[in-house]
């Protein structure tokens, strides 16, 4: 008589198997902020933004570890700056987790890495990119503030440059963080140029993408200070649905302005008027980017752009104005 071992071996192992199989289901927001998040007042959320509040609940107990691990990874990766070289320190963070925020970010840094010779000298946080749990340390408030510390101690402000690139919602208070249904938070114009200051970064290259991310700008803007935004203050704009691979700001300037060999100005002169393109085409209200360049950016820029690769790279993923044609 047959042994039936086989049989029943393989018939346990049928619920594993076809559990393997299920598609990965991204964090989605479902559930309304905190109470003291949702019952503040525009002026209580503009003061909680200028603090970089960070909120987090419903979390499972291994949480902090998992994530304080991810993040230590990621600072301990950076290179020392090069004396007598002006080094570009890039870090790309997704503050939403919805998935085009993502892999908006993840392509953004190595976009960003590749134009300013910044390979080991880049972080990325942020969540999902869709497909699998993220291995990368959230994009949050926190996150944010460690990264910029660790930057710190290891550029030469004197010498190197700070590229930062932040992707997410936004309101007219800020960038926000949210984190599926577990984090909440934002970070205000004010709130971000008091942690340059704090760190005595000067020199840097700042592209917000989120709407109404020109509130940004002035605050932002000095002489040796780059500053982009997605929208003016008062603007929405585009792109940012969660199944998409882009938002029209970061396709236009990064996915496809950047990647060729041109200057920054060039590029972004570009990006604009591709934008306005879209948006004609979609008969949206213009989102109105917004731009300010130091008098003395060019000490810098110029060294960064002599070492530009020569050879452009080619977009990646789903075009972002693919999605006016969505039913």
């Amino acid at each position: 008589m047959r042994s039936i071992l086989p049989f029943a071996l393989a018939l346990l192992a049928l619920p594993a198997a076809s559990a393997q199989q299920q598609p990965y289901t991204p964090p989605k927001h479902t559930a309304p902020p905190p109470p003291g998040i949702a019952r503040s007042t525009p002026e209580e959320v503009a003061q909680q933004a200028d603090g970089g509040t960070q909120i987090e609940r419903d979390r499972p107990a291994t949480y902090a570890l998992a994530e304080h691990r991810r993040l230590t990874r990621a600072l301990g990766t950076l290179l020392p700056q090069r004396k007598g070289v002006v080094d570009a320190y890039v870090l790309s963070i997704a503050l939403d987790s919805d998935p085009v925020f993502g892999r908006e970010a993840r392509e953004a840094g190595k976009v960003l890495a590749r134009r300013y010779d910044a390979v080991g000298r880049t972080i990325t946080l942020g969540g999902s990119d869709g497909k699998a749990p993220s291995p990368l340390p959230m994009g949050s408030p926190a996150n944010l503030e460690a990264a910029l510390a660790r930057i710190a101690e290891v550029m030469d402000e004197q010498e190197d440059v700070l590229v930062l690139y932040t992707t997410s919602h936004g309101a007219p208070f800020g960038v926000v963080y949210n984190d599926g249904n577990e984090g909440f938070g934002a970070i205000s114009p004010r709130r971000l140029a008091a942690l340059l200051r704090a760190h005595r970064i000067e020199r840097r290259l700042l592209i917000i993408s989120a709407c109404y991310s020109g509130v940004f700008v002035p605050p932002l803007s000095g002489p040796q200070s780059a500053v982009f935004s997605a929208a003016a203050s008062d603007r929405s704009s585009f792109g940012c649905a969660a199944e998409n691979d882009w938002t029209f700001f970061g396709d236009a300037l990064v996915n496809r302005a950047l990647r060729k060999p041109q200057p920054l100005e060039a590029a972004v002169t570009a990006a604009i008027a591709e934008i306005a393109t879209w948006e004609t085409r979609g008969k949206l209200k213009p989102s109105l980017p917004q731009q300010s360049i130091g008098v003395e950016v060019q000490a810098w820029l110029k060294p960064l752009e002599a070492r530009m690769p020569k050879v452009a790279t080619a977009p990646v993923g789903k075009p972002s104005v693919d999605s006016l044609q969505a039913p």
